[in-house]
């Protein structure tokens, strides 16, 4: 199964349920039954009176949840190419429907987001009401890498950045550190990597009959203020007004043309952003633009309605099953897009990927 549950004894016949992403050879990568399993459970705790707040946590070292596993997906879109896959429509389905879950969690909700957390990694972490960072936090919407677009929710996060950010971390797959999510709203806390025994103890000895929420700010705070002296410098933020200068364009094609001229910039951290842009999907680049442009006036069921269309469309077009195929299957590191050049993608094909991909009501018309 891959995940780990636990139920801690906490004061006066409360318990504290834990969760644990237990797939440390894969950084914890989502698979179909992890995400069925973790949903039943959430659902079932959400239910439970004795159960006063959940964790969510990654095992191993090096990552809090490296995204989905998209190989077994991405296998049966080659064998039928220009379908959807049955498979494609059950796992897109129940993973934002976790991720629905998790953003409308009743109780008090912690997600531990250490070392790598990516793609489907962020869609768990951005629903949780308390989102801790720590030192070896790396976050990212690497899709583009891909052939797919940042999904799991991206649309709804991405698009409530400061300025263009949002639009550039989701074009250049570039790595946030953990006072870049403090300072984007994309985490809420910052504590060491070797704090959570504490923060779990400390939960253990909440009270959590007589003013739980003050008593667990006052543990959070404790343990941040220890915490505050190990906090990397700022990445973005600093860097916001000339990303927003360069993105300040009329549209996709111009928006990556400016970014790719960086290639060869003395910033350093701009220039591997825009080599990793000139290497990406063109086609990813464009679904970027139209989903944050998309996304500013609709609700975050409406965002995962709309993303829900987007992935199936992904998956019966050619991109998606290339990059993942020389990424992660061949690993030759050259894909070879369907169409490669930024400029020349018909606005036909990007507007069929915002198209219903199935018959009558929406699959997730109940979010």
């Amino acid at each position: 199964m891959n995940l780990q549950f636990e139920e801690r004894p906490s004061l006066h016949g409360y318990r504290i349920g834990i969760v644990s992403l237990d797939a440390e050879k894969s950084l914890n990568a989502l698979s179909l039954p992890m995400i069925e399993a973790l949903d039943a459970r959430l659902e079932a705790w959400a239910e439970d009176p004795t159960i006063a707040c959940v964790v969510l946590r990654g095992n191993g070292p090096k990552a809090f949840c490296a995204g989905g596993d998209v190989v077994q997906l991405v296998n049966q879109c080659r064998e039928q190419p220009g379908e959807v896959p049955a498979l494609a429509r059950r796992f897109f389905a129940d993973e934002y429907r976790l991720d629905h879950r998790i953003h409308t969690y009743p109780k008090p909700f912690i997600c531990w987001a250490h070392g790598h957390v990516l793609g489907g990694g962020m869609g768990l972490m951005q629903g949780a009401g308390i989102r801790i960072v720590t030192p070896s936090s790396r976050l990212g919407m690497p899709e583009i890498n891909i052939g797919l677009y940042p999904d799991v929710g991206g649309s709804w996060f991405l698009a409530r950045l400061p300025g263009r950010l949002g639009l550039f971390l989701g074009l250049t797959a570039a790595s946030i550190n953990a006072r870049d999510a403090l300072d984007l709203n994309l985490a809420d806390r910052f504590l060491r990597d070797d704090q959570q025994d504490a923060l779990l103890e400390g939960l253990v000895q909440l009270n959590w009959r007589e003013q739980p929420a003050a008593q667990l700010h006052s543990l959070l705070r404790a343990l941040e203020n220890e915490a505050r002296s190990e906090l990397p410098a700022a990445q973005w933020l600093p860097r916001r007004e000339r990303i927003d200068e360069l993105l300040d364009v009329a549209d996709l094609p111009a928006a990556v043309h400016a970014l790719c001229a960086l290639q060869a910039d003395d910033d350093a951290l701009l220039a591997r952003a825009a080599k990793t842009l000139a290497h990406g999907c063109p086609l990813t680049a464009h679904l970027v633009w139209e989903q944050i442009r998309r996304a500013r006036h609709l609700s975050l069921a409406e965002v995962f309605r709309m993303e829900y269309a987007m992935s199936l469309n992904c998956c019966r077009h050619p991109e998606f099953p290339e990059g993942v195929r020389a990424r992660l299957i061949d690993k030759d590191q050259t894909p070879k897009w369907h169409w490669p050049d930024v400029a020349a993608i018909p606005a036909a094909v990007i507007e069929a990927h915002f198209a219903p991909a199935w018959e009558g009501e929406h699959p997730l018309a109940d979010l």
